[in-house]
């Protein structure tokens, strides 16, 4: 699992069929501080997450797996992280 910010949404008119009804996000991935890392990716959102939100996603079949029916996707939001204590 992958932390990561919610930083758009994707509007797509044409969608895969099993996607249809389903809510795409633009997730910027961070590290556990909310630091940026790495280039914004697609997500399919799974748990209802919201703009701004700090969240976790998981990639690859992983995120296929998450989703009803295994659609060709890579990326899926799975949770939403509501703290995260760190020991240093």
């Amino acid at each position: 699992m992958n932390p990561g910010l919610v930083v758009g949404r994707v509007v797509a008119t044409q969608k895969y069929h099993s996607l249809i009804g389903t809510k795409l996000l633009l997730i910027q991935p961070t590290d556990w501080q909310q630091d940026p890392h790495g280039d914004p990716l697609i997500a399919v959102d799974t748990v209802g997450a919201g703009a701004e939100e700090f969240v976790f996603y998981v990639s690859s079949r992983e995120a296929a797996v998450a989703h009803k029916e295994i659609p060709p996707i890579d990326a899926a939001v799975v949770g939403i992280i509501d703290g995260v204590h760190l020991e240093e």
